[in-house]
């Protein structure tokens, strides 16, 4: 096992450890150095985004001060879930390494199938989105996009 997915297997036992939730642990790695890591807290922080890949994004970005992880490799041990794998491409962190898949992880009772099957169409949503335009509201899109100090992301 490499050092950094080692580092990422203690905090996973650290949270198992500590009841903080799953059996989930990451690092994420700049130039060689370790600059965040997480475990899953979902239980602990009763929320349920409080995945270990989520905690250890938000704490790099706290660390460099940025919301883009250019640069960054997370180790994680199991593999992302929808969730997580979004959360990667939105803050541009460049590799992932993983352990545990995503059908060892169902076997244990962590099953995001469901959410794929969704995102893909192979299942209807249980959940009602639907559309309300608002004048108002597509304002917003304009207020922000012709902002001249706007900083995108």
């Amino acid at each position: 096992m490499d050092a950094f997915m080692r580092e990422a297997f203690k905090e996973a036992q650290k949270g198992i450890e500590a009841g903080d939730g799953g059996p989930f642990g990451a690092v994420i790695v700049k130039e060689g150095e370790i600059i965040a890591r997480g475990h899953n807290e979902v239980v602990k922080r009763k929320d349920p985004t409080a995945h270990a890949e989520m905690v250890a994004i938000r704490n790099a970005s706290a660390y460099l001060n940025d919301f883009r992880l250019e640069g960054c490799t997370l180790y994680v041990t199991g593999e992302p879930c929808p969730m997580c794998f979004s959360a990667i491409h939105w803050a541009h962190i460049e590799r992932v390494y993983y352990c545990n898949t995503k059908a060892q992880a169902a076997a244990i009772g962590f099953d995001d199938s469901f959410i794929t099957e969704i995102i893909l169409g192979k299942k209807r949503d249980p959940i009602r989105f639907e559309h309300t335009p608002s004048k108002a509201c597509e304002m917003l899109f304009t207020q922000w996009y012709e902002n001249p100090e706007k900083i995108p992301y």
